[in-house]
């Protein structure tokens, strides 16, 4: 094949997809940190899946337009930093086929070049070992073969891409050494890959089809309805048979075969479960084999996310425009209302293990009938998505200020210190320098056994994560609060807020509490119930 036309082209972006899809839990598990929020392959997943969507109702028989649908769906359904990034260099992609109907392998080759340089340009501080070095380095070898080549075809331009961004990827843990610690390569350059083999299988004529476990991420990204699902949590008291068959692994991967976010905690007889899956009842099924139910919960997160947009947009439809608007991003019930009540008019509801997307941060922003809208996304995973959804916005019907908080405490400073009696600059100004002097601490509990920087973590301990860095790890879980708070708390200390989870109790609140007041009287402690699902504890210190 000497070009690449039309429905060619459609058929290279669904093998992607579809190979993406299907190895999306194998990119989740390769995120560095032992913490619960392996979401780079879901993230990529359902960002390409909105891409393609759009790109397969494109009825045009020009390479080019489908190219612009596929940029425009990736670039509104974007996800995570690693989505974001791939919507870039899909965007570069559509700019160098731009006004070609179909494209042959030299284009190809200097059409991800372009992909390479818009992402770089999209990135505000470029970190070397991960997705941008992967896309950078074989598409410039690529090129570089392409050109020397004599009537290269675009099936050689993409096996030679594969090649090299195999070998790119095996270099990345040489230039992170967080990755060479863990002994993984990089989560985002590893799903970019899968993207491109999917392609060069498809014009070797491989054409791939779902395995069960994409279809039940495919449909949760396929339709805007369905892609939340519902929030299933539930307590079993194991029985006695159910004591000696549970099986903490033989359940994890029942579950995972229908949902995502998946939690799963046991403590002697008591087995606790937190998933998000879009059929709940097979869900109670698989844990009711153990034991009786202590307590349940189903959410449907669909009609949460569809609330949560319409009762804006019908909040603001018929108000006067008014000078601010502020959109901000929590998971927890807590959280959220924590947040109205401190002038937030929308508060998205998603987190680590649920990026909210370029879309999500745009419905938001036109859902509010200010001048000015601050965006707070509360997440370092979150802000290049927000920030997409500020260049996509009008600035000549409202001005967007992403304030790039990055997490919980991060984002409550920030509201804290909003003045809506002074101008935007003066807000921008004194919500940043409150932003600057708080430090972040969260406990949560770590999913695998690993090693970090010297420290040994297994498998369910309670982590201790004062900024990015994990510092302790132990069995329980208030030990490992108190040490946290130890390290975090210094003579400039004047407050610490503690933002309790969904899984504290009475009695280790009150514990944390009590070792506060006694090892830092002079320090005011302010106790708040965020109802955040993975984090026991977020913490604040001021």
């Amino acid at each position: 094949m000497e070009k690449i036309d039309a429905l060619t082209f459609k058929r290279m972006i669904e093998n992607g997809a579809i190979h993406l899809g299907n190895h999306y839990t194998d990119i989740d598990a390769l995120n560095v940190f032992p913490v619960p929020d392996g979401d780079t392959g879901t993230n990529m997943s359902m960002t390409f899946s909105a891409g393609v969507k759009d790109a397969l109702a494109c009825g045009s028989d020009r390479v080019d337009e489908i190219a612009k649908r596929l940029s425009k769906g990736l670039l509104m359904g974007a996800r995570g930093n690693s989505g974001v990034i791939l919507s870039q260099i899909f965007r570069g992609v559509y700019q160098s086929f731009d006004g070609k109907k179909d494209i042959n392998g030299l284009e190809l080759a200097e059409a991800f070049v372009n992909g390479s340089r818009v992402a770089y340009k999209a990135v505000m501080r470029p970190v070397e070992g991960t997705i941008l070095t992967v896309i950078r380095e074989s598409a410039d070898y690529t090129l570089a073969f392409a050109t020397g080549k004599e009537d290269v075809t675009p099936l050689e331009v993409l096996e030679y891409l594969v090649k090299e961004a195999d070998e790119s990827l095996k270099r990345t843990p040489e230039l992170l050494p967080v990755l060479k610690e863990v002994g993984v390569v990089d989560s985002g350059g590893a799903g970019l890959l899968l993207v491109l083999q999917g392609f060069a299988m498809a014009l070797r004529g491989e054409f791939l089809e779902r395995s069960e476990a994409s279809a039940v991420e495919g449909a949760q990204s396929a339709v805007e309805s369905e892609e939340f699902g519902y929030c299933t949590e539930f307590i079993i008291q194991l029985s006695d048979q159910g004591m000696k068959t549970f099986k903490e692994d033989a359940l994890k991967e029942s579950l995972s075969r229908i949902g995502n976010s998946l939690v799963v905690v046991q403590d002697d007889d008591i087995v606790k479960v937190h998933v998000h899956t879009l059929t709940p009842g097979d869900a109670l099924n698989l844990g009711q084999r153990y034991g009786e139910f202590l307590k349940l919960k189903i959410e449907n997160m669909s009609v949460q996310h569809e609330n949560i947009m319409v009762n804006a947009k019908e909040e603001f439809k018929d108000h006067p425009e008014k000078e601010y608007a502020i959109i901000t991003v929590a998971a927890g019930e807590g959280l959220t209302e924590v947040f109205k009540e401190l002038r937030a008019d929308v508060v998205i509801s998603g987190g680590q293990t649920m990026n909210p997307s370029t879309e999500d941060f745009v419905e938001a922003i036109n859902s509010c009938n200010a001048r000015h809208i601050f965006v707070l996304p509360n997440n370092s995973n979150i802000v290049l998505a927000a920030q997409q959804a500020e260049s996509i916005c009008d600035a000549d019907q409202v001005e967007v200020i992403v304030l790039p908080t990055k997490s919980i405490p991060q984002g409550y400073a920030a509201l804290i210190n909003f003045n809506p009696e002074v101008d935007a600059q003066t807000n921008r100004e004194n919500m940043m320098a409150a932003v600057e002097h708080v430090k972040t601490g969260q406990v949560t509990f770590a999913i695998k056994d690993t090693t970090y920087e010297g420290l040994e973590i297994r498998e369910n301990e309670y982590m201790g994560i004062k900024e990015k860095d994990i510092i302790v790890s132990l069995p329980d879980k208030t030990a490992s609060t108190r040490y946290l708070l130890s390290n975090m708390i210094d003579e400039d200390s004047e407050l610490v807020t503690l933002f309790t989870g969904e899984d504290v109790s009475e009695e280790e609140c009150s514990d944390i509490e009590e070792y506060l007041e006694e090892h830092y009287p002079d320090v005011e402690v302010e106790v708040i119930d965020g109802g955040q699902p993975v984090y026991s504890f977020i913490i604040s210190v001021e």
